[in-house]
């Protein structure tokens, strides 16, 4: 008696993670940012998601994306996500690295103090004037070509001042070194709290635009391929636990992130941020053009070899098939051929 199509792939699925099951965990040093946007490591690592996919995990902090892609590239870390333009910038200049997902999209802001609302109330204001942002910070490279889409040269026409990490900025802002800065979740909220003012969010400048892209050097990718599809799977996994469990889910990323339990449910939880894992290649490529056009890339290299999107699309599709009731799958199915095929 033949088994049917949607039970043949249960059962080829429940084999393959059965024999992964079995072997020793795969150790895997995964980099992160002590950000919102990075929550589903949090999450996969505190809920067991990493542990179920037979991954032994390490949770390496890092303060900005230019240290972190580099401990990638130097083979210090497996993976990481550390914004669009860190990994595009280094691949521009001949770096051995490949997209295989998305950990966040959106989030970025940027913040005045309340006495400079008058004068600053839109990216065309900051024309002449002092502006801090994090170098390789997605955000940052949204308001360069923001900028440039305005007219306005962001090498001549205003001073950037680029700074460790977003607390500095905040401190920046707040004292009054510079007008304006640049910052992400959850230091839009922290800013607001401390009387600052968002007057626009990277969203609002471009909708959908990805951020933080989970990377892995060309030689893990193909030592280890099926290792990279666990991994995958377990994120997928988090993001879909994170829809259900709000309570859990900032009980793990307050382990990470600190600050008080209001302030992570709202910054996690907020419309202004994309929590899908999708590589999102069409989104990439939009931001690479934006990118040399605003002079922040050169854009000589082919940018199609940067991306491999099949081990996202084999978790995607065998979660698909263990779970075929749940919509949460089938909606991602649907966003990965809009967004990469």
């Amino acid at each position: 008696m033949k088994l049917s199509s949607r039970l043949a792939g249960l059962v080829s699925a429940a084999v393959l993670y059965a024999v992964a099951g079995s072997a020793a965990a795969e150790a895997v040093r995964v980099g992160y940012l002590p950000a919102i946007g990075h929550a589903k490591y949090f999450i996969a690592y505190e809920q067991g998601f990493f542990k179920k996919e037979n991954l032994d995990v390490e949770l390496v902090e890092f303060q900005n994306s230019a240290d972190g892609i580099n401990a990638v590239i130097s083979g210090k870390l497996d993976t990481g996500s550390f914004s669009t333009p860190a990994p595009l910038l280094f691949y521009s200049r001949g770096s051995d690295i490949r997209i295989v997902g998305g950990i966040m999209g959106q989030d970025g802001s940027v913040v005045i103090r309340p006495d400079r609302a008058d004068k600053i109330r839109s990216i065309a204001d900051l024309r002449g004037k002092k502006v801090a942002t994090v170098r390789l910070a997605s955000s940052d490279a949204v308001l360069r070509a923001a900028l440039k889409e305005a007219k306005i040269d962001w090498r001549s026409d205003l001073e950037i001042f680029e700074l460790k990490n977003p607390p500095a900025v905040i401190e920046s802002v707040k004292s009054g070194q510079v007008d304006a800065g640049v910052v992400w979740g959850p230091f839009d909220l922290r800013a607001e709290q401390q009387g600052l003012k968002v007057i626009v969010r990277s969203g609002d400048l471009y909708p959908g635009h990805p951020c933080c892209r989970l990377i892995v050097s060309g030689a893990e990718l193909k030592k280890r391929p099926e290792v990279v599809e666990r991994f995958l799977r377990a994120l997928l996994q988090a993001e879909r636990f994170s829809q259900d469990h709000r309570k859990e889910t900032v009980d793990s990323i307050e382990k990470y992130v600190k600050l008080d339990r209001a302030t992570l449910e709202k910054s996690f939880y907020t419309p202004n941020l994309d929590q899908t894992t999708d590589p999102n290649v069409k989104g990439v490529e939009q931001f690479w053009l934006a990118l040399v056009a605003s002079n922040f890339i050169d854009g000589k290299r082919p940018l199609d070899p940067i991306f491999d999107v099949k081990p996202y699309r084999g978790a995607l599709e065998s979660l698909a098939k263990e779970h075929p009731k749940d919509a949460f799958y089938q909606e991602r199915l649907k966003q990965f051929k809009e967004r990469n095929l």
